[in-house]
């Protein structure tokens, strides 16, 4: 006998259903009936568990920017060495390929953000939070003498976080000569300018 789903493990589908969603059909342009398809159920079981839409599309940006800040900090909260927690943090930013579903509804965001000020308000947080994220490691590294700054950590951090958007969304887009691992390398290189420091661990790094 199947067993039938929680409220919470419904309202956790139509979040990634909503995802789905919005990376298909555009952060702006998805309507209730794409999402109801997409989690397999009516437009009215959507509403009974989201009787307003934008509270549904809210949560699943929410859910969706989870992965790139309280993701990337629980990732990097058991590395000591300043070296290795800089390069993993890095790595967990960039797209693991071209449908990195993560990414490329962060980019779907991005494009709408300008246009919609709840869209622009949540990017703006996540902006300042991975921001501060970078901040941490590298001061903590400048404190132990492992890296030497070339300027402001807040400065470092805000081109760090840019590079990530940058090179995140070409390799989405398929740009013919930056894949996943040519975007870490290419933040990486800055890193290594800015942090004074080559960045090369004494244990590879998983990626």
């Amino acid at each position: 006998m199947t067993q039938r789903k929680s409220r919470a493990d419904r309202r956790a589908d139509l979040i990634d259903a909503a995802r789905r969603a919005m990376i298909r059909h555009g952060a702006e342009g998805v309507h209730l009936n794409q999402i109801a398809e997409m989690a397999g159920l009516t437009s009215g079981a959507v509403l009974y568990h989201y009787p307003d839409l934008r509270d549904l599309l809210i949560e699943a940006h929410h859910a969706g920017m989870e992965r790139f800040y309280e993701q990337r900090i629980r990732k990097a909260a058991g590395i000591a060495d300043p070296v290795r927690k800089l390069i993993t943090t890095i790595r967990s930013g960039l797209p693991e390929g071209p449908d990195d579903a993560g990414v490329r509804l962060l980019c779907e965001l991005g494009g709408a953000a300008g246009r919609n000020r709840v869209y622009g308000t949540l990017l703006t947080t996540l902006f300042d939070r991975q921001v501060s994220m970078y901040q941490a490691i590298l001061e903590t590294g400048a404190a132990q003498g492992v890296f030497t700054l070339a300027g402001d950590s807040e400065t470092i951090g805000r081109n760090l976080v840019a590079l990530e958007d940058a090179y995140g969304y070409r390799v989405v887009a398929r740009h013919h000569s930056i894949d996943a691992e040519t975007a870490v390398e290419l933040v990486l290189g800055y890193a290594r300018l800015a942090t004074g420091n080559p960045l090369t661990p004494a244990v590879p790094i998983p990626r």
